[in-house]
């Protein structure tokens, strides 16, 4: 009768390498280190220091109009109250302010998205004359402040009957030579044999971008998306010249006209702020893994 075959051995705990070191053990080896102690404590002081303002923004608009103008500030006021936000919401169209900057935020983001990585797919994988020449031109444009070219775009939409309108806002983002520049770099790290499989099974050049290029552009597309979307949420100077009507306005050009010629209602203007901060500090939130994801892309394997 043969004997039955060695059963493989199978580690069930974890190696003492990998093993997560208890938070009294962290405590006490910070404490018998006056280097790392030290390191530790400027780190505690720099994110204090960094958080303050978001911390002043939402205690300037919880509170009354005279501890707002109030010399010294109180730190720590003895006083919250939602009047501003009241003031806010019935005396301003905030809330269009908002939906119109998800609408051209977030139209902008789908088309970077997709005419980004279709050129990061062409420059990055496929082989056609003056590649690398019309790749480095195409670059050479970040040298160029986008202030430059705010006058001739103007001039352009005003031809094309756009102005004061949201393609007129929306059209001029529909790519970005940066957005351009990282997915070319990331798609260089993915296999070539995947894209060879593909044209082997008769996969034509679009089922290949579409069914394997962009599901392993995954990380690459949302760091993108986080980072289109955050910059023009924020855009003031393109909507501030090309839009005239206030309902048409987003949230940054919207919180502009709070401020007056001769005085300014500090309470409202930070009432408006932290209204638009917390759209962005959700999405930080949501996807913050990404961001720590876009720093690593190109570190590795680039």
């Amino acid at each position: 009768m043969a004997a039955a075959p060695p059963q493989p051995f199978i580690r069930t705990e974890q190696p003492a390498a990998v093993q997560a070191r208890p938070p009294r053990d962290l405590v006490n080896r910070a404490l018998s280190d006056p280097v790392r102690l030290g390191v530790y404590a400027l780190l505690t002081l720099v994110g204090v220091l960094s958080l303050f303002p978001l911390y002043w923004l939402f205690v300037t608009s919880l509170s009354p109009t005279q501890f707002v103008i109030k010399v010294p500030p109180e730190v720590l006021p003895h006083t919250f109250t939602l009047v501003n936000y009241q003031r806010l919401f019935t005396t301003t169209p905030v809330i269009r302010w908002l939906a119109n900057t998800l609408l051209i935020a977030g139209t902008i983001t789908v088309f970077h998205l997709l005419f980004d990585s279709m050129a990061g797919y062409a420059f990055a994988k496929r082989q056609f004359p003056g590649r690398n020449v019309l790749f480095w031109l195409v670059l050479s444009t970040l040298t160029v402040p986008a202030q430059v070219t705010l006058i001739p775009v103007f001039f352009i939409l005003k031809d094309l009957n756009l102005l004061d309108s949201y393609p007129g806002v929306i059209l001029p983002g529909f790519a970005d030579v940066f957005g351009v520049f990282l997915m070319k770099q990331y798609i260089q790290t993915l296999p070539s044999e995947l894209e060879a499989a593909g044209r082997v099974d008769g996969a034509s050049e679009w089922q290949i971008y579409q069914h394997i290029i962009l599901p392993l552009c995954t990380p690459a597309l949302a760091v993108l998306a986080i980072f289109t979307f955050q910059r023009y949420w924020n855009g003031f100077i393109l909507p501030l010249v090309v839009l005239h009507d206030s309902f048409k306005y987003p949230i940054q050009v919207g919180l502009a006209t709070l401020q007056g010629e001769f005085n300014t209602d500090y309470g409202m203007l930070m009432t408006g702020a932290a209204v638009a901060a917390v759209p962005m500090m959700l999405v930080f939130f949501a996807f913050q893994r990404y961001f720590v994801e876009g720093i690593r892309i190109g570190g590795v394997k680039g």
